[in-house]
């Protein structure tokens, strides 16, 4: 008899995000639409991520279903967000989505950029 291992995923989707997206679709009246996150060089600290919407999974893409709504993040990408979690927030500095990144050894003042 074998139990089943539920195997960790390398990054999360926070249940506001996937619930924000799914909101935001429906205002796009896209259903094809994924959330894709992604990291770029650049930024006060080195590495910054970014947000998009795209009709397209590529080849190599990580996904994460959830509430109907699929995250997507490129392999690049992914090894610096391995432990994290996309998540999103609204407060009085406004709404956003963010990541909240283990790995990062500094953040910028707004969190919209990283170092390793």
């Amino acid at each position: 008899m074998t139990a089943a291992v539920e195997q960790a995923m390398p990054i999360e989707f926070s249940d506001a995000a996937a619930a924000k997206v799914k909101a935001l679709l429906a205002e796009e009246e896209n259903p094809e639409l994924k959330l894709r996150v992604y990291v770029t060089g650049g930024g006060c600290s080195g590495f910054q991520y970014g947000f998009t919407f795209d009709e397209k999974i590529n080849e190599g893409d990580f996904t994460i279903e959830k509430e109907g709504v699929t995250l997507l993040v490129d392999a690049m990408s992914l090894q610096y967000l391995v432990g994290g979690e996309v998540d999103y927030t609204e407060g009085l500095e406004g709404s956003r989505f963010f990541v909240s990144n283990p790995n990062a050894t500094s953040t910028c003042g707004c969190g919209a950029s990283f170092s390793i």
